[in-house]
């Protein structure tokens, strides 16, 4: 089987049809405006933002890499400190650790969220350990209560990386808001993306708040008043005008992308060649991720692309067995997620997918994952 046209990992077009005329109305007013860095359209984007998320401070950013180190530096992380984060994560979320001279200290994942392991972290902790920084994998929220608990009582600090959980909610409350910082990013895949590189980081601290607006900033709250090394980190006008188009719709996408996910529960239910992941609360999809253990998931990959069925590994290597972190951290082992690298595929996803494509998506698969 065969589909006639193929069918892409995300299709961002629907989305974009949907709010042209907006998005043209917002890029022309900046473009009129003749202000293009850190301007009206980017404190009116980090006040919704911040009033979306339920969080005192939003600070735009130009990345969610940018966001993240920028959040540590904020926090005074750096050499001789250590921090806990998932290996089963985009590079990012390490290298944002290294780049403020601070060890990422690698602790495994539990293999049914595929987020950090609570148990996991509280064994990784040493008198070095300065911060944690879990990661909302794929939109599912994490379990944050648990980190919580072990991070408050040693004074360890929390960082959430949210670049792929905008609008997952955890006990009530967004993801980004219950740590001292939440990281974001707005890549044009996220579930609200920008048309180019954006970020933001959000917290509820007012001294924290303005070290990342001075980092972001070559340092300087007041112009030429540098105070500190920092970065060209802003998020630009146009972006954040675009993002303000997109942020009224971000709720409405996201519950499209967790009924689609049931539709592939459905779907999948009592096929045991695959394991879906659950539908669980405040869980936004920003990819559908299954496991595919036992059988050999890239032969499995490469045969659904012959037939037309575009999918995703995220991600083939964890974290401590990048070449960067090869020798430093050779010792270290993280079986589970070591595992499912091996495992997962990430299925098409987004909120206007349509029931008749996802049925050929899982014909596909199942026909494959039999073979």
């Amino acid at each position: 089987m065969t589909t006639q046209t193929p069918i892409p990992v995300l299709d961002l077009r629907p989305q974009l049809d949907a709010l042209w005329e907006d998005v043209n109305q917002a890029v022309q007013r900046v473009l009129r405006s003749a202000h293009f860095i850190l301007g009206p359209e980017v404190r009116a984007f980090e006040q919704e933002a911040a009033s979306h998320l339920g969080a005192r401070h939003a600070v735009g950013c130009n990345s969610g890499t940018d966001a993240l180190f920028i959040a540590l530096r904020a926090l005074g992380i750096g050499p001789g400190d250590e921090v806990i984060t998932s290996p089963f994560t985009f590079f990012a979320t390490a290298e944002a650790i290294s780049h403020v001279g601070a060890t990422p200290v690698f602790a495994d994942v539990d293999p049914e969220s595929m987020n950090l392991d609570p148990a996991q972290v509280e064994r990784a902790i040493t008198p070095r350990t300065r911060a944690i920084l879990p990661v909302h994998l794929f939109g599912r929220p994490c379990d944050l209560d648990r980190i919580l608990d072990l991070a408050g009582p040693r004074g360890i600090k929390v960082v959430e990386d949210c670049a792929q959980s905008f609008g997952a909610r955890h006990r009530g409350r967004h993801t980004g808001t219950r740590g001292h910082l939440g990281c974001f990013s707005f890549f044009p895949s996220k579930n609200l993306g920008a048309c180019g590189d954006a970020g933001l980081l959000v917290t509820d601290d007012d001294a924290l708040a303005d070290q990342a607006r001075a980092l972001r900033a070559h340092g300087s709250l007041r112009k030429y008043h540098n105070e500190t090394v920092g970065y060209n980190s802003r998020l630009d006008e146009l972006q954040a005008a675009i993002l303000r188009v997109k942020l009224p719709h971000v709720e409405a996408w996201n519950a499209g992308r967790r009924r689609v996910a049931e539709r592939y529960g459905r779907l999948l239910a009592g096929h045991g060649a695959i394991v879906a992941p659950a539908v669980v609360e405040g869980h936004v999809f920003h990819q559908y991720t299954v496991r595919i253990p036992g059988r050999d998931r890239d032969r499995i990959q490469a045969r659904l692309r012959q037939e037309g069925v575009e999918t995703m590994v995220y991600y083939p290597v964890p974290c401590h067995r990048l070449q960067v972190y090869a020798r430093s951290h050779a010792r270290v082992a993280c079986p589970v997620a070591e595992r499912l690298c091996a495992e997962v595929l990430s299925l098409p996803i987004w909120p206007e997918l349509d029931e008749p494509t996802q049925e050929a998506v899982v014909r596909a698969l199942l026909a494959e994952a039999a073979g």
